[in-house]
């Protein structure tokens, strides 16, 4: 059975930082991207960064690039996002999610089968 659970939204000022994980479990955690993608209220989901295992690969979104960094760690089959200088637009519903299809990172959410049930992280101003 696939599983993705996430945990670490929180409360925070702009300019803090919070640290997610992604807890995975029934696949073969190196072959699949996993993403994190976020939804803010009245906003459509949107891809936040992604990460594949078997080659390193990683994206990120124009919004959080040089703030957010993906990472992951193999023995736990957990991978996390590091969320630094948080602003408020960064308010939303995060949530990790595993890729379809295997040995390569597709960045939309119609290629991810799997979903976490979210975890909220607001910042405030």
């Amino acid at each position: 059975e696939v599983q993705l659970v996430e945990s670490g939204g929180g409360l925070v000022q702009a300019g803090g930082s919070l640290r997610l994980s992604c807890a995975t479990s029934g696949f073969t955690f190196d072959d699949y991207a996993i993403g994190w993608f976020r939804q803010a209220p009245g906003k459509e989901r949107e891809g936040v960064s992604y990460l594949l295992n078997s080659d390193g690969d990683t994206y990120y979104a124009d919004s959080v690039k040089g703030r957010f960094t993906i990472s992951s760690d193999n023995a736990k089959n957990t991978v996390y996002l590091q969320m630094n200088s948080l602003k408020p637009e960064d308010t939303a519903v995060y949530y990790c999610a595993k890729d379809l299809s295997a040995l390569h990172m597709d960045v939309g959410i119609y290629d991810y089968d799997y979903w976490g049930q979210g975890t909220q992280v607001t910042v405030s101003s």
